[in-house]
């Protein structure tokens, strides 16, 4: 493979991860919040999988660094991406179907693209990423559309979810800008732990039980969110949000709702309507224009691809 090649694949290989294993963590997460404890099964995943990811960073590229100033970007992105934003979701999610939490967070993708316009690595955007942002909105709202739009009985519950859509946001920009001296490895799973810390703290102090009794299904999706979800895919996230632009990285938020219109069809025999199938299609080709895959990548004012 050439050293042309070499940073191609490996971007196209991060998305695929976060795109098809995010896509389906909105499905896991249903199960696990219905079946859980959502704040304890949630602070019990990112503490295992920061255990877990920091052992194998550790083997991989030596111990962390805990300096004062890496322990700050440790804590705030632990507090940003994980803590704030996942009690916002597992609780909501518990009164919120799938659908509509993964139609929710697909406005990262707006948000990470206007804030990745400020900060040390700003980096503006084309015309062609604004017209993919406008046409992958379209194709979500055509997934998720025939599932009757939004309800003002859940209003709140729809609100929660946004607010930790506008955390993780933040934290990804954050992250981008922060120049953290641990590896993406590392650092994910630091601010993993951290977060994961922090959830099983809340829980305690909003008198959630501990007593956890774990359904086959419950378990099956704990496990999931754990390895795939937490180690696999947001290490994949960490290397993107550094390696790529913002528009790149937010451009999960296109695809993730229609696997999760998929994989709601087939498993919770939730309907699949001929416009959803025209929806996905048009989140491809919003995603296509987003990521630059319909014309090359731009490098000028772009953070370099290393390989």
């Amino acid at each position: 493979m050439s050293d042309s090649q070499a940073p191609r694949t490996r971007l196209t290989i991060a998305l695929a991860i976060i795109y098809l294993v995010w896509g389906s963590s909105y499905l896991a997460t249903k199960v696990m919040v219905t079946d859980e404890p959502p704040l304890v099964a949630a602070g019990l995943r990112f503490s295992a999988a920061g255990m877990l990811l920091m052992a194998f960073a550790w083997w991989r590229s030596g111990p962390p660094l805990l300096t004062r100033i890496e322990l700050r970007h440790v804590f705030a992105m632990g507090f940003l991406a994980v803590l704030f934003s996942n009690a916002c979701h597992v609780i909501a999610m518990q009164f919120v179907q799938s659908n509509t939490a993964a139609l929710l967070n697909a406005t990262p993708a707006l948000w990470i693209a206007w804030f990745g316009t400020f900060g040390q690595r700003r980096s503006q955007l084309s015309g062609a990423a604004r017209l993919g942002l406008l046409v992958g909105l379209l194709g979500v709202l055509l997934v998720l559309a025939p599932k009757g739009g939004f309800h003002i009985a859940g209003l709140g519950w729809q609100l929660l979810i946004l607010l930790g859509c506008l955390s993780w946001s933040l934290g990804t920009v954050y992250y981008r800008n922060a120049g953290a001296a641990n590896t993406p490895l590392m650092f994910a799973a630091l601010h993993m732990l951290a977060g994961g810390i922090g959830l099983l703290a809340v829980a305690l102090a909003m008198g959630e039980s501990f007593a956890i009794h774990w359904t086959p299904r419950g378990l099956l999706a704990f496990a999931w969110l754990t390895v795939m979800g937490s180690c696999v895919a947001y290490s994949a996230y960490a290397w993107l949000a550094v390696h790529a632009t913002p528009v790149v990285v937010g451009s999960y938020g296109f695809v993730n709702p229609a696997v999760a219109a998929l994989l709601g069809w087939l498993v919770l025999d939730e309907t699949l309507s001929w416009m959803q199938i025209a929806g996905m299609a048009v989140i491809l080709l919003g995603t296509a224009l987003v990521t630059g895959y319909l014309a090359p990548i731009p490098r000028a004012g772009s953070p370099p691809i290393r390989p």
